[in-house]
């Protein structure tokens, strides 16, 4: 069963700021792996971000940043933005979870040490 995607008009702003060949590239994966499996979690691609109630999803298309929540049947696109802004996008938009409200870790960026 495909999700339907819904785009903020911030994502969709972002996306038509995009050079041709990386809008491509966003609107390809948010159609192949956002349409069918939005909260697969690949070592790469697609990532569920911890420490935050939204967004819940973050998915990597090369420099571009997707961030978005999954609820029911559809796929709520937040935020399309490049590596550099993703931290500050988060840190402003993002909202922590109420389990961890010191925000111990969005996933982007950060390692853990074994």
């Amino acid at each position: 069963m495909p999700f339907e995607i819904i785009l903020a008009p911030g994502a969709v702003a972002a996306v038509k700021g995009l050079a041709v060949p990386v809008r491509t590239g966003v609107t390809v994966t948010i159609e192949q792996h956002l349409t069918h499996e939005p909260t697969k979690v690949s070592k790469s691609r697609i990532k569920r971000l911890r420490g935050l109630s939204q967004p819940q999803y973050r998915s990597r298309v090369g420099d571009i940043r997707v961030f978005y929540d999954v609820s029911g049947t559809q796929v709520q696109v937040l935020a399309i933005v490049t590596k550099a802004e993703a931290d500050g996008w988060l840190k402003q938009y993002g909202t922590p979870a109420k389990d961890n409200a010191e925000g111990g870790g969005a996933g982007e960026g950060q390692r853990r040490s074994v």
